[in-house]
């Protein structure tokens, strides 16, 4: 398979309630993977930032997905958040080699921080990302309100994200933030999702969207109509997306992916069909991703 422009996902590829629509009810657990892989083509690997995987699960995974897959795995919590990427070479050590068997299906490492990780932490930031290969892809996500100001700090991090080619991750909570805290899922949502503002800036060559939705489908569209425009533009750069769509529960993820790529085909055009729809056993069919046709306008940063 060529290279694709674009990758969309979830974030996970294992739900019970996708075995109504996504799966199909004949589908088990042990397949879900080897089923999710063959409709989209990248995960979050969320399942790692709350433990290492042990060797034959991440065999299996490997066996379970097809060459062209990427997956992006979250680094561990005990790494980010509890040691705060301080003293913890030997642990990452342990981690790559534990993933190692899945080193030509990593789109990204992602160092997901805590929102009390601020300015005065960026030098540990530094000093851990040295501990990496040269060539592997890594992106990072902050949550403290200082990298969101447009000041010098963010400034100075934005800096150094691009001198060395790391992806920022860009978070857009908006959705579910519009959304009434009216079921467990929402109000978990808003709870813990942060709510930051949505800065579209790419650092490197991988710009990764996280999209949390709405729990109303269509009240998702105002919200991504602004990626309608940027995902080309950056695609136009040659560089290579991933969208990753969240919904509270993530019940109606597939669909929604669905949907927002519908309208990124609609809008963008030159992109294949979708054989399938969301239904009771009919599980969701999309096409690889064909190149998008170039926009001749020099890219400008948005922030919105």
């Amino acid at each position: 398979m060529s290279e694709l422009s674009l990758r969309l996902g979830l974030t996970m590829w294992s739900h019970n309630d996708w075995l109504h629509s996504f799966y199909g009810s004949g589908t088990k657990s042990s397949q879900r993977l080897e089923r999710y892989a063959s409709v989209f083509h990248t995960v979050e690997g969320n399942t790692t930032f709350y433990a290492t995987p042990s060797d034959n699960t991440v065999n299996n995974w490997n066996k379970a997905t097809p060459e062209h897959f990427r997956f992006t795995f979250k680094l561990p919590k005990s790494i980010t958040h509890e040691q705060q990427l301080r003293h913890c070479q030997a642990p990452l050590h342990d981690f790559l080699a534990t993933m190692s068997p899945l080193r030509e299906k990593l789109g990204m490492l992602t160092i997901q921080l805590p929102r009390r990780f601020g300015p005065n932490d960026l030098p540990a930031l530094q000093s851990f990302c040295q501990y990496f290969p040269n060539d592997m892809p890594l992106g990072v996500e902050v949550r403290h309100p200082a990298f969101f100001q447009k000041g010098p700090h963010e400034k100075a991090l934005n800096q150094w994200l691009l001198e060395h080619g790391i992806d920022r991750i860009i978070m857009d909570s908006r959705p579910v933030f519009a959304a009434e805290p009216n079921s467990p899922a929402v109000i978990d949502a808003h709870n813990n999702k942060p709510k930051v503002p949505v800065h579209a800036i790419s650092t490197g060559q991988h710009p990764m969207i996280r999209f949390i939705g709405h729990p109303d489908l269509e009240a998702n569209n105002p919200f991504f109509k602004p990626w309608l425009s940027k995902l080309p533009e950056w695609i136009a750069q040659g560089k290579q997306p991933y969208l990753m769509i969240h919904t509270p529960d993530n019940q109606y993820a597939p669909e929604l992916a669905l949907q927002l790529y519908t309208q990124l085909q609609q809008h963008i055009g030159q992109v294949p069909g979708i054989n399938q729809v969301p239904g009771a056993n009919h599980p969701i069919s999309l096409p690889s991703l064909a190149s998008f046709p170039p926009n001749a306008d020099e890219h400008q940063i948005a922030m919105f």
